[in-house]
């Protein structure tokens, strides 16, 4: 099918890799299912970067949907030589347009790969989406969202309680202080950590996340990717 017609057509969201993910032995990080706070559904990831890059598009905000590897564009180059290439990531987002993503080491990309997101970067252009070559953030930052990611679930969201949170830490204070002054902190905490994950509140997640880091109402600079 034309690229173009496959963009405006097909729920590319639903559908599964083109490609298996194969289990190699000694591999450190094996293919694995992400379950989705932003649709309540399994995304199948083939590595460790493929599994960051999921989390923090299921951190996005103006993310709706997400699928590894849910299509394959092939083309033909100057001298005739076939090529493929299937995207590691797509993403909906809520204005109905679309990302076509891989996911990169912290190295250098390689000169193929470079060759092909030029090549995929003019395809999403020409039908209006994004393209982009992601590395891994920071070490601390994955870390922290990581942390958080364990409270994305909907069963630890208390919209009472994030009302009340939202009041409390109003002005920048310390998590802890914040979270006594709202309850019993073993109920407290899961809902400010969702709250966390979520943007209802905000921390800096740059530096590690501990008892006493300074919280604040409101989406801050990590609330999407």
């Amino acid at each position: 099918m034309p690229w173009g017609e496959a963009a405006r057509v097909v729920r590319l969201e639903d559908c599964g890799p083109v490609r298996p993910f194969p289990v190699r032995s000694g591999r450190r990080f094996a293919p694995g299912w992400w379950c989705s706070a932003t649709t309540g559904r399994l995304v199948h990831y083939g590595s460790g970067v493929m599994r960051t890059q999921v989390m923090l598009l299921d951190r996005d905000l103006s993310v709706t949907a997400m699928a590894c590897r849910p299509v394959e564009l092939s083309w033909r180059e100057s001298d005739g030589t076939g090529v493929s290439h299937a995207p590691h990531l797509m993403a909906r987002f809520s204005d109905g347009g679309g990302l076509l993503l891989d996911c990169a080491g912290r190295g250098e990309i390689s000169p193929r790969l470079a060759h092909r997101a030029d090549v995929m970067a003019a395809a999403a252009r020409a039908v209006g989406w994004q393209y982009r070559v992601a590395s891994p953030p920071e070490p601390v930052v994955a870390a922290n969202l990581g942390w958080l990611s364990g409270y994305r679930h909907p069963r630890y969201r208390d919209t009472a309680l994030v009302e009340r949170a939202v009041r409390a830490f109003a002005r920048p204070r310390p998590l802890i202080e914040g979270a006594r002054d709202l309850g019993d902190t073993i109920r407290v905490l899961p809902a400010l950590f969702h709250a966390l994950w979520t943007g209802a509140l905000s921390a800096p997640l740059n530096e590690p996340l501990h008892e006493r880091v300074t919280v604040t109402a409101g989406p801050g600079e990590w609330a999407s990717a």
